[in-house]
């Protein structure tokens, strides 16, 4: 009987997994410095300091001091030094009640390896004893270069060292980086100093908060800029928050904090149908600004020095649980996407470059996880819960402004149609009081006049025509752009690998099929998709398209489907179209047809894409009555929900998230200009909206 040999083993870690987790994981230096910034915060530090020493060029010295509890001999063995482990949990409180940062040490490894080698000296808080008043500090030094020429992570020894401490001396951790790898740069620092003011939260106003300090120039001129705190200068502040229950409220206040408008959670909800945010306990502040020479005339604050402050630190930024996580408000990072709802919808809402806002996530279970590099959260469920609230939000606070604009313009032109009225028929009195010869001549002069103001009515109706027809070609242009961000794009860009990667790749003829043909007809495909938006917009920027004609109303429809038509075949969209007998026409221009059927075919597209129907359905259909056309347009999509139908038509109204809120205020407007109708069915035939439009025809 044989007996088999066996030998234990473990899991050894080669040194390179030290470079591997440190300056490979977090290049960035200020995101480095953070890191142990952070580490000073779950200390209890009140006060950190950073000091950058002859740094200009590679060989520099990085020094970071707090004034927090300190680690003893034991602690810095068991936890400091063991990198992928932390006794730090989020139901575990710091003595001053913070809810720990850190995780899992990765971050810290990262920054200490921004030199050759680094020293901790750490000073615990003293508890004294009974028969014990003995102080003591532990330090460590640590050389990489120990570690890049051993073999194991294991072969490497640190020793701790125990020496006395005063009792004077205060508790506390220095760690020094010393011979930096790469030198830092002015723009470097600049980005330390902004992320070291802004991980604080400094809109907060409580004066025991953390405060990290850079010593440093660029540091003193944002930290005063900071300071300043211009959110007074705001025209609208937008303050929201949503409980632990998931229950949502909201306002917005004017510049000196009085509320104009308040929300409930199904108010706020809406698009959602008042379905509660699953997500941690989260407020949401937003000042949003009227940037121009206008609005600042009369107030202390010059518009140059907030467009600096905005400049620096606008944007929204997110705080979980007190400390800063980047890079959201950062330039470039639109996480809440403001600006791509203001370019689909501009009136009324913000950008990033005219507002503010801060996002303080209370999470005490630590239900967001940051990802392994620090660049933020992990986009999960409990993420996206959290931006559709903010987004939310937004929405609720952009349908009040809108309102008020709305109903601002409603009494300007009711107030300009009556005086004018008014002014005429007094001036007409004045007149046929005149003596005959004197009012003749009056008369004519009169007559004149107001010949030269129809004209002038005239062309400023000619230039809002132009002002729609643009935004039509705007919104053609966002929706055709949102998609090519997320479709085509990538297929071209995955297809361009492909074929890059195969063409390295020793290639008969007989493979070429096998290998090539399917990325190079996805190429196509994409770029005929892409290719709709240029031709699209050049088509309705046409100025003949503008002037008032006699307008076949089918040839139109004909030739906006022709336009669609790759589009419409990329998404695999089933058109079916019913048009009258006979070629109904009428007096207007054709720029005006197209806006209308243009945005109505960007709204159903939008709608079947939201509801996204196993079978993609669209009917276009026109009927004749009598003197008046009937053009409908139909589709399977999300129907109208979540809005009140006489609200569609207002600007900026959408229960879609690729919507813009303008295609129907277009509609309704220029249908109105050539003496129509329009009207709306929640749900049609197909299962999606009905819009129907009533154009009054001259000849069929």
């Amino acid at each position: 009987m044989s007996t088999a040999n066996s030998e234990n083993a473990s899991i050894k870690f080669s040194t390179q997994i030290i470079k591997r987790l440190g300056e490979e994981l977090n290049p960035s230096i200020d995101q480095s410095i953070l890191e142990l910034v952070k580490n000073s915060y779950d200390a209890d530090a009140k006060k950190c300091t950073v000091t950058l020493n002859k740094v200009s060029a590679a060989g520099g010295t990085i020094t970071i001091e707090d004034d927090g509890d300190g680690m003893d001999g034991a602690t810095i063995k068991n936890s400091y030094l063991v990198l992928g482990q932390s006794d730090k949990s989020h139901d575990k409180l710091t003595r001053l009640g913070r809810i720990p940062a850190g995780s899992k040490g990765l971050g810290r490894l990262a920054a200490l390896r921004m030199g050759t080698a680094f020293e901790m000296e750490s000073k615990p808080m003293f508890i004294e004893k009974a028969g014990n008043k003995k102080n003591y500090k532990f330090s460590i030094k640590v050389d990489w270069n120990n570690f890049d020429n051993a073999k194991l992570v294991d072969d490497v020894i640190i020793k701790i060292n125990r020496q006395k401490s005063p009792p004077s001396k205060k508790a506390g951790t220095l760690t020094t980086l010393r011979d930096l790898r790469n030198k830092v740069t002015v723009r470097d620092i600049k980005k330390v100093a902004r992320g070291l003011i802004l991980l604080a939260d400094p809109f907060d106003d409580d004066p025991s908060s953390f405060k990290p300090i850079l010593k440093a120039a660029e540091f003193k001129d944002l930290e005063k800029l900071v300071t300043k705190r211009y959110f007074d200068d705001a025209d609208y502040h937008l303050a929201a928050s949503v409980n632990k229950d998931g229950v949502a409220v909201a306002s917005i206040l004017d510049f000196r904090g009085q509320v104009l408008f308040t929300a409930d959670h199904t108010e706020i909800a809406l698009k959602r149908k008042g379905v509660i945010y699953k997500c941690p306990a989260t407020t949401f502040d937003l000042w949003a600004f009227i940037l121009n020479s206008v609005s600042f005339s009369n107030r202390p604050s010059t518009l140059g020095e907030v467009r600096e402050w905005l400049n620096e630190f606008g944007g929204v930024h997110v705080y979980e649980n007190g400390l800063r996580v980047n890079p959201y408000g950062n330039p470039g990072n639109d996480w809440l996407d403001i600006n791509l709802a203001r370019a689909k919808s501009p009136e009324e809402r913000p950008s990033t470059n005219t507002s503010i806002g801060v996002t303080r996530i209370k999470d005490s279970q630590g239900r967001l996880k940051q990802k392994t590099d620090r660049s933020g959260f992990i986009e999960d469920d409990t993420f996206h819960e959290i931006k559709s609230f903010c987004q939310d939000a937004l929405e609720w606070m952009a349908r009040k402004r809108l309102e008020l604009a709305e109903k601002k313009r409603a009494r300007e032109r009711e107030a300009t149609a009556s005086e004018s009225s008014d002014s005429k028929e007094n001036v007409q009195e004045s007149i046929k009081k005149l003596p005959a010869d004197d009012r003749a001549r009056l008369l004519k002069v009169f007559d004149t006049y107001d010949q030269a103001r129809q004209k002038e009515v005239k062309s400023l109706r000619a230039e809002v025509q132009l002002y729609r027809t643009l935004s039509t070609a705007g919104i053609t242009a966002a929706t055709f752009s949102h998609e090519s961000r997320g479709n085509p794009m990538k297929v071209l860009d995955q297809a361009i690998k492909a074929i890059e990667r195969r063409s390295k790749q020793e290639l008969s003829n007989v493979k070429f099929e096998s290998l090539l043909a399917k990325p190079i007809s996805m190429v196509h495909k994409a770029m005929n998709t892409l290719a709709v938006l240029g031709s699209a917009t050049l088509k309705l920027l046409s100025n003949e398209k503008r002037r008032v004609t006699r307008v076949e109303v089918h040839q139109v429809v004909m030739n906006v489907l022709e336009t669609f038509a790759p589009y419409l075949k990329g998404r695999d969209i089933n058109l079916d179209t019913q048009l009258a007998d006979g070629s109904p026409f009428l007096m207007t221009t054709e720029a005006a047809i197209e806006s209308i059927l243009t945005n109505l075919l960007n709204n159903s597209l939008i709608a079947i894409e939201d509801a996204n129907p196993r079978t993609r359905k669209m009917l276009i259909k026109t009927e004749i009555e009598e003197d008046v056309l009937v053009l409908t347009v139909s589709d399977n999509g999300t129907g109208i929900e979540g809005i009140q139908l006489k609200d569609i038509w207002l600007p900026g109204q959408t229960t879609s998230k690729n919507g813009t809120g303008l295609g129907l205020t277009i509609v309704k407007d220029a249908v109105s200009d050539v003496g129509g109708a329009v009207r709306a069915n929640r749900h049609g035939d197909l299962g999606g909206a009905d819009i129907i439009v009533e154009l009054p025809i001259i000849g069929k």
